[in-house]
């Protein structure tokens, strides 16, 4: 059979420019060597390239064709070139040469029908090996020369093994293909004979790099083969080399569907380490071959090839001989299939080549022997078509050609008249294939509520930026997809490192659709991703939360609503998981709990705790404030709470934990030391909170610490009444400290709040429990005009009725003296200058909230200073502590018109919402400069009017 002449004149310009360099050369050769010659240059770019740059090649092809079955002697061959290299350039050199030269060979036999497909895979496989042990050799020599050698704790020296994986590890290595390998090692130790010690693992994957570069760096040769590692533990954000113990570990533990199936091809290279490698096999095992008949297989090779098939129509992989329907991989699944489901109970089944396998498979009747054949014959002939069209230009491809000249090429080395009669033929093999993989293993099933496909392969294809890319565009159609591409890669690979069982990752197929489908809903997705799959980065590994959302759609709706609005809110969802349980029910999350209930509903909440299990109730404590924060959070997201009422409730919120707090710091105290004594003819504790600040006023944040001041009205000389008894005013000392230290210690659920005890008389340096007279005697006698402007803002949070009382008249005896104006004016706005000198950060172009002019704390020095100026002939003033209220008396006095006042609340309340809105946000309390300006007007003029002497 003659070459086509459009082959034929591209043989003759390729024999021309070998006769032009190698003329005497050739002229040795015999002539049915050259004959064969003037062919394989018509077929394959390869075998011209190779001989027109080597010399040697050309002179020693006549002789290395002579030997039928060279594998056998490649590692003795390739060893003796290696072992005459003194550096790693000659090794790398030497490598690519002896590949070159037996690739060529192997190509010519291909094209030229001198051998079987089998016996071509062979050839290919052991060459990899050949080269893959005999680098490993080389470099395990230098590397000990260098470091010394690895041993375990006998002394022994430790190899290490190359584990060989798919075709590889099947001896089926195709033409082109990359090298899947695992690296491993039997025992940890150290290097001896060296004057620095390194431990195995750090050795090992030192020499694991150097095996990779000798291989698979591109040199001026070119390079031998792409090494591919991601089929170890952990893929590629595992370490480079592993234990026999570890790798143990992961597969028991950790080990996937898709793992076991590349395991069962796995196969050590270099016959000389298979004792070595027996210890091992007899681990993994049990992880590859169930010891009871394992039909779960079949949905996971459907979910497999379901994945590929995606990837097929998304690279647009028409013509695909190896994934397409029908492909080599559906020949290779339907063998795997039978070997995962009953290799347990059936030795034949446990074989590494698939051949082999499938003349199991029909032994053992698992099949029809119509359907064997057609897949043995379907396999011999895509296998032998996938070898030539590699080789045409030792290329990685399984696509069949456009280009006329290769489709020429193919037909003829296939033995076709034509590239018709070859594609017609490839089809119909295919379409056999693919009735018998349909009828064995079918379609994975799709649910009628199933999401949208592109959002299963966004999860299925998440090791591929430009193909999530694409889906991103064309599918989902939104904007920076290849920054949001990015954020799933990531997301996955962090996945990778986690120790996640079969179950949670069972669960995360079903469930990341579904999240993407959720998330990409959202008008703001592009806020909403990173947030979601954060959090679920910090939950993965409690597969009872992945759960939840899998099986309530309306949590995960939730989930993904709340967190693409506040980063803090999906902060606090990871940090505190237990929280995700308040999202089945969005009646209830929406609806936080009534104002003047907080109190009865921590009750509740406390009361299935033992009261003596004071870590259990701290716990709770918190849960419970998370829980209540979640709820409030959502309500102001949803529109439902205005500013006001979302400060409300965190104010009572915070309230109702004080109380608690108190309790269970008293029910400690009592037990050890009993009760104070002046206490027998009263009800209540004679301990009172002093709030000051935002929570005196009603104004708390979600991010708000607690300013406070603990009193007590016990008198000298009083002592507590339990088995250990001490002074009364100890007594109330030692109670706060425990209410400090229940605040302020940190348990999984993070801490209370931050308590600031600061503002109490003499500041850190005077008591943290001081007595209602004391307390009374300080502010009248030693406190400075901040701490009064403070007192504006106070109000009794927790205490029995004679400490409110107390508290109430000192409080007004203070707020209403008479003061000389000028000089008020003069501190408090020598103080104001003062703050803002300090906690203003002064950012360029930016506006802050709080401290800059026409900000709130201008608005609450103002109210500060008119109470402190007219409270004493103006007595309403007094009776709240919250700026809004305070603002609405200044105009019902008279002090300010009814606009005035009007304006300055609504400045301060709308300034207020932003910073609500931004902390929501994990924002600072800034905003760009143009923003605001007649709010910050407003209250400017008013500083201004008031403060002008």
């Amino acid at each position: 059979m003659t070459l086509p002449s459009q082959l034929q004149a591209h043989s003759q310009i390729e024999w021309n420019k070998l006769l032009e360099r190698y003329s005497h050369e050739l002229e040795q050769w015999p002539d049915e060597l050259r004959r064969q010659l003037s062919v394989v240059l018509g077929l394959s770019d390869f075998i011209a390239e190779s001989l027109l740059c080597d010399e040697q090649l050309v002179r020693q092809l006549p002789l290395l064709l002579s030997v039928e079955h060279r594998a056998d002697s490649y590692r003795k061959e390739l060893l003796e070139r290696l072992s005459a290299c003194v550096n790693e350039a000659e090794l790398l050199h030497q490598l690519r040469l002896f590949r070159r030269q037996e690739m060529t060979v192997i190509a010519w036999r291909d094209f030229l029908h001198l051998w079987s497909l089998e016996e071509s895979l062979r050839h290919l496989s052991q060459l990899a090996e050949a080269m893959i042990v005999e680098s490993y050799q080389w470099q395990y020599k230098a590397c000990c020369e260098e470091w010394g050698t690895p041993c375990n704790a006998q002394g022994e020296a430790q190899p290490m093994l190359i584990i060989g994986m798919g075709k590889l590890g099947g001896g089926e290595l195709n033409f082109s293909s990359d090298i899947d390998l695992i690296f491993t090692y039997p025992e940890n130790g150290e290097t001896q004979g060296k004057r620095r010690n390194l431990d195995n693992a750090q050795f090992f994957t030192r020499l694991g790099q150097r095996i990779i570069k000798a291989l698979d760096q591109a040199t001026f040769d070119g390079f031998c083969y792409r090494v591919d590692m991601r089929l170890r533990p952990f893929g590629e954000s595992g370490p480079l080399v592993m234990s026999y113990a570890a790798l143990e570990d992961y597969y028991q533990e950790q080990g996937r569907d898709w793992e076991r199936y590349a395991m069962v091809k796995a196969r050590v290279m270099g016959c000389e380490m298979y004792p070595e490698y027996q210890e091992l096999r007899q681990m993994l095992r049990p992880f590859v071959f169930r010891r009871y008949i394992d039909f779960s297989a079949i949905q996971s090779l459907r979910r497999m090839k379901s994945m590929i098939s995606s990837e097929v129509r998304r690279r647009g992989l028409t013509n695909n001989i190896k994934l397409g329907a029908g492909g080599i991989r559906e020949i290779e699944f339907i063998v795997q299939v039978f070997q995962l489901i009953r290799g347990g109970r059936e030795p034949s089944l446990q074989g590494r080549g698939l051949l082999e396998t499938l003349q199991a498979i029909n032994d053992l009747t698992l099949l029809e022997s119509e359907e064997v054949d057609t897949l043995r014959q379907a396999y011999l002939f895509l296998r032998k078509l996938e070898n030539l069209l590699q080789a045409i230009g030792d290329k990685q491809t399984q696509t069949l050609p456009d280009d006329s000249i290769d489709q020429q090429r193919l037909a003829y080395a296939m033995s076709f008249d034509c590239w018709a009669d070859l594609k017609s033929a490839t089809f119909e093999k295919m379409t056999q294939v693919h009735l018998v993989f349909n009828d064995l293993i079918g379609e994975e099933e799709v649910p009628e509520d199933a999401v949208a496909s592109h959002y299963i392969e966004l999860w299925d294809m998440a090791t591929q930026v430009d193909v999530l890319t694409s889906i991103l565009e064309q599918d989902v159609q939104v904007q920076n997809a290849e920054q949001l591409a990015g954020v799933i890669v990531q997301f996955k690979q962090d996945l990778a490192k986690k120790t996640l069982g079969p179950r949670g990752r069972e669960v995360l197929v079903r469930l990341m659709p579904k999240v993407f489908d959720a998330i990409f809903s959202h008008k703001d997705a592009q806020f909403g991703l990173s947030r979601v799959l954060h959090l679920l980065n910090n939950i993965v590994t409690r597969t009872t939360y992945l759960e939840l959302l899998e099986e309530h759609p309306g949590a995960l709706k939730q989930l993904v609503r709340l967190c693409t609005a506040s980063p803090m809110i999906s902060e606090k969802l990871g940090r505190y998981p237990i929280l995700l349980d308040e999202l089945i029910d969005p009646q209830q999350l929406y609806n936080p709990i009534g104002l003047t209930d907080y109190r009865s509903e921590l009750r509740d909440f406390l009361a299935r705790i033992p009261e003596d299990d004071m870590e259990q109730q701290m716990e709770a404590l918190r849960q419970f404030k998370q829980i209540c924060l979640l709820r409030i959070a959502a309500a102001d997201i949803a529109g439902v709470l205005p500013v006001m009422k979302v400060s409300d409730h965190l104010t009572y919120l915070a309230e109702a934990i004080v109380d608690a707090v108190v309790s269970q710091a008293w029910l400690q105290l009592t037990e050890k030391y009993g009760e104070p004594t002046h206490l027998k003819e009263r009800n209540g504790k004679g301990f009172a909170v002093i709030g000051y600040g935002k929570v005196g006023g009603w104004e708390l944040g979600y991010n708000s610490d607690l300013d406070v001041v603990f009193m007590h009205d016990c008198p000298k000389n009083v002592y507590t009444d339990g088995k250990k008894e001490i002074d009364g005013c100890q007594f109330y000392l030692r109670l706060a400290q425990r209410i400090v230290h229940i605040f302020s210690t940190r348990t999984p659920s993070g801490i209370l709040y931050d308590i600031d005890t600061r503002l109490r008389p003499s500041g850190i340096s005077g008591l943290l429990a001081c007595a209602a007279d004391s307390f009374e005697e300080y502010q009248l006698s030693e406190a400075w005009t901040w701490e009064h402007q403070a007192l504006v803002r106070a109000r009794l949070i927790y205490g029995d009725e004679p400490l409110t009382q107390a508290f109430k008249a000192t409080r007004e005896k203070i707020l209403t003296q008479v003061r000389e104006p000028n000089k008020l004016k003069q501190e408090v706005s020598e103080m104001r200058e003062k703050m803002r000198e300090h906690l203003s950060e002064k950012k360029s172009g930016r506006f802050m909230l709080k401290q800059d002019k026409g900000g709130i704390t201008d608005i609450e020095f103002l109210v500060q200073y008119i109470v402190l100026q007219h409270s004493h002939d103006n007595a309403p003033l007094t009776v709240w502590s919250d700026n809004v209220r305070i603002l609405e008396n200044c105009a019902e006095q008279g002090l300010m018109s009814a606009q005035d006042a009007q304006n300055l609340i609504d400045a301060y309340t709308c300034l207020r919402d932003e910073i609500h809105h931004r902390n929501l946000l994990n924002l600072d309390a800034d905003v760009d400069e143009s923003r605001f300006i007649e709010h910050r007007q407003c209250i400017q003029q008013q500083w201004q009017q008031w403060f002008r002497v």
